[in-house]
């Protein structure tokens, strides 16, 4: 398949410096794509977005099918125009958001009630790919079954089947020349079957692969080990995706490991919620000590939030219940991502991707599943440094 090129700039172990040259632009990883579950990255403006330094949005396949509908939006011109995004956009399949769901699951796809208001809803492998076409994303996702952590084994081996069988209908049905498809293995928590999902899903030769299944409640050692059982089995002349990953630690243990792209809504829900991250550790705007301290959320950063307002002002804004702090924190949040994934990169160009690895995991050691709020204890404030807000 391979419509569109993939480079491979420069390796470091197994990690890769790579781009992926897409109908929209290019794609530079390692790289961390903000969600726009509903057609929006929350509580951010395209116009900040951009600034941000953004390559890539993901948006959702189920929720938009869902409201507006993707009618609607093939009609408003395509899911750029309707957000008006200039950057490359990947869509999910839907198949993570279903499997929380209360569900009946057959060879034809899975029969639910969509939880806003309970309209029946049928997803299959053939409607998930009609919906992505119609929405016009730069990059699909095939349908597979997402399994929940824990799940038996006899349940597990029948589901890896049952994706191989929906991701060949995906496969088949795909017709957007300008779209790139990406298959996705599973396997749950077992080496050999995730060793069988993965030559069954690169035999279908799609465009890219990604690593689904995890960030179901697994915890860090569990997500490196299933890493380490697949990552090896994909195909090193295209894109990896670890799906739904996003702390500073995994990320970099993922392309330790020899991924290139990530997603996850952690970073936006942190920040509504006063939590930012700094190259000194997290911290949590909310906190009385940041009521007269006019440093920037972090001194290194070239954000707009951190070029323009200080930590007490941010302080004020959360204390007042004010929606800017919000937006303000997810712009730094956001852009503070792609700067440790540059930074990543360069590490790799240079030769020195170990060095920033083991400084990752002295700043951000290994802890307990976060939760979506980002509740826990933060990082310390880091100490006052001198410096310009630039």
């Amino acid at each position: 398949m391979n419509r569109f090129p993939f480079q491979v700039d420069a390796t470091d172990g197994a990690a890769r410096a790579t781009r992926l040259f897409l109908a929209r632009g290019v794609v530079e990883t390692p790289c961390y794509m903000p969600v726009g579950t509903q057609g929006a990255v929350r509580a951010v403006s395209p116009l900040h977005l951009a600034d941000t330094g953004t390559q890539i949005v993901l948006a959702n396949t189920y929720h938009l099918s869902q409201r507006p509908g993707e009618a609607l939006v093939q009609k408003a011109g395509g899911l750029h125009k309707f957000m008006a995004i200039d950057q490359p956009i990947l869509t999910d399949s839907g198949g993570f958001q279903v499997f929380s769901l209360d569900k009946d699951v057959d060879e034809e796809g899975v029969r639910f009630r969509y939880e806003v208001d309970g309209t029946p809803t049928v997803l299959t492998p053939e409607r998930s790919m009609a919906i992505q076409e119609a929405l016009g994303a730069d990059v699909a996702m095939v349908f597979d079954e997402c399994l929940a952590f824990g799940t038996e084994r006899g349940a597990t081996e029948r589901s890896v089947e049952r994706t191989a069988r929906w991701e060949a209908r995906c496969r088949a049905v795909h017709r957007r020349e300008d779209q790139s498809l990406f298959g996705i293995v599973q396997g749950g928590f077992h080496a050999d079957l995730r060793a069988r999902s993965a030559a069954q899903i690169t035999a279908l030769d799609f465009d890219g692969y990604a690593v689904g299944g995890l960030s179901v409640g697994e915890g860090y050692e569990k997500m490196v080990q299933v890493l380490d059982w697949t990552t090896p089995s994909l195909p090193a002349d295209r894109p990896r995706y670890l799906m739904g990953v996003g702390r500073p630690l995994d990320l970099v243990e993922g392309v330790a490991r020899g991924i290139d792209m990530v997603d996850c809504v952690l970073q936006t829900r942190h920040a509504r919620s006063g939590v930012v991250y700094t190259s000194q550790g997290r911290l949590r705007l909310t906190d009385r000590g940041f009521r007269r301290d006019f440093y920037p959320i972090d001194t290194s950063c070239t954000c707009y939030t951190c070029r323009t307002f200080s930590r007490a002002y941010l302080h004020h804004l959360f204390r007042v219940g004010e929606i800017l702090a919000a937006s303000l924190a997810s712009i730094h949040n956001i852009a503070w991502f792609h700067q440790f994934m540059a930074a990543m990169r360069k590490s790799i160009v240079e030769g020195r991707f170990e060095a920033f690895r083991r400084d990752v995991r002295a700043l951000w050691p290994p802890g307990p599943v976060e939760r979506d709020e980002g509740e826990g204890p933060p990082a310390a404030p880091p100490p006052r440094r001198p410096g310009r807000r630039s």
